[in-house]
């Protein structure tokens, strides 16, 4: 596509469609990562003691820009669960409140959900809000059936991990707001997938990954707080934030609790303005539209090939260059996706969610027909070997799911 592919440093010989679980670095953008790490190491005292507050607040600018969100009301932290752990510990929870989820969700963040409430006495719920089918509005409407006056918080994925689906955070953000419930947005997907406008979404907590789709390196990513919350949140690691004396440090104490916990290296989050211009010199937005023509493609001609119905339509916007499509319900994942890896040089996920199995398939702007045609070949021979032991998948809704 646009022949990105020589841009990054992915192994020629892997057809890699799985951009999503981990994100891949351009090389240019890799290099600059790699000049700061040089940069600390010349003279770390320097760097970390005098130059970092400056250095993290050009690169938030950057990002601030990107995102359109006010610079300062951005953290740069490690990844978005790190992120979703910061805002829930920055809730006052109670016995017998409630967080309300969906079923979609990751699960690292149920977890992290799970152990606050279980700690506190409040009650965390995955509610049940149906197939990726449905469209934004109904799934609204089903998780919003599960608000009580006990509700306190709704956590919600921007674009879900298991099932790639774009759900309605725009609209339960607005009905939270007016009934004065906070929102955390698990956006680890969304960035640099599907444009962002964090000042029009008016989540109160926001976190998402730039090491995805944004293409960063390894180990960025940032929460953005509104501004009447930020004296909410505490930092896991309590370290000299906490005793900056006033008119020191970044002027504020949301950043100053955040940015400093201890010697680190702040690469990755130096390098995400590189990341930004990476995708302003390639036109990105074409990119994006490239990458979900080929993406809507690909899951027709899975769809033709499993005679399984797809599991959203292929011509909504339900889904941006991340999907699933579900596979048969006999198949075995584990020997499917070792096969697919080991035979046929491709490395995609096979999902088990709920009760259905998917294969989630990633395009980003390094990924060509070939690759589509390879994966299609290794699911041919999957599916081949799985009908002669039994399996006759037949086309029909609720057949599978991942």
């Amino acid at each position: 596509m646009r022949g990105l592919e020589a841009e990054f440093l992915l192994d020629p010989g892997i057809r890699f469609l799985n951009h999503g679980s981990f994100g891949a670095c351009p090389r240019r953008v890799f290099a600059s990562y790699r000049r700061w790490q040089l940069r600390l190491e010349r003279q770390p005292v320097l760097f970390l003691d005098r130059e970092h507050e400056g250095l993290l607040r050009r690169a938030r600018a950057a990002l601030g820009a990107y995102l359109n969100a006010d610079p300062d009301d951005l953290a740069f932290v490690p990844n978005a669960t790190h992120g979703v752990n910061l805002a829930a510990a920055g809730l006052d929870l109670g016995p017998g409140d409630e967080v309300l989820a969906t079923d979609h969700e990751y699960g690292a963040c149920d977890f992290a959900w799970q152990d606050l409430c279980g700690r506190r006495g409040a009650v965390y719920l995955r509610r049940p809000i149906g197939p990726p089918s449905r469209s934004r509005a109904e799934l609204a409407e089903a998780l919003w059936a599960g608000v009580t006056p006990r509700t306190r918080a709704i956590f919600l994925s921007h674009i879900s991990s298991p099932t790639a689906l774009r759900l309605p955070v725009e609209e339960i953000c607005r009905r939270a707001r007016a009934s004065g419930i906070v929102t955390v947005i698990d956006g680890a997907h969304a960035p640099g997938q599907i444009p962002l406008d964090l000042t029009g979404l008016g989540a109160d907590f926001y976190t998402g990954n730039c090491h995805k789709w944004m293409m960063a390196p390894k180990g960025s990513a940032f929460l953005h707080v509104r501004r009447e919350l930020q004296d909410r949140v505490r930092a896991l690691v309590v370290s000299w934030g906490y005793r900056k004396p006033p008119g020191t440090g970044s002027g504020s104490r949301f950043l100053d609790l955040l940015q400093w916990s201890g010697t680190y290296d702040p690469a990755a989050y130096l390098a995400v303005p590189d990341a930004i211009r990476f995708q302003a010199r390639h036109g990105w937005d074409s990119v994006r539209s490239e990458c979900h023509d080929l993406l809507r493609r690909t899951l027709e001609r899975i769809a033709d090939l499993s005679g399984l119905e797809p599991a959203y339509p292929p011509d909504s916007d339900a889904f941006a260059q991340m999907a699933v499509t579900p596979l048969p319900e006999s198949l075995d994942l584990a020997e499917a996706k070792a096969r697919l890896y080991d035979e046929y040089r491709v490395e995609v996920p096979l999902i088990l969610w709920g009760d259905r199995k998917f294969v989630r398939v990633s395009i980003q702007g390094y990924n060509t027909e070939a690759d589509a045609d390879a994966l299609l070949a290794g699911l041919r021979g999957v599916l081949r070997t799985s009908r002669v032991s039994g399996s006759s998948p037949a086309r029909g809704p609720g057949s599978a799911r991942s």
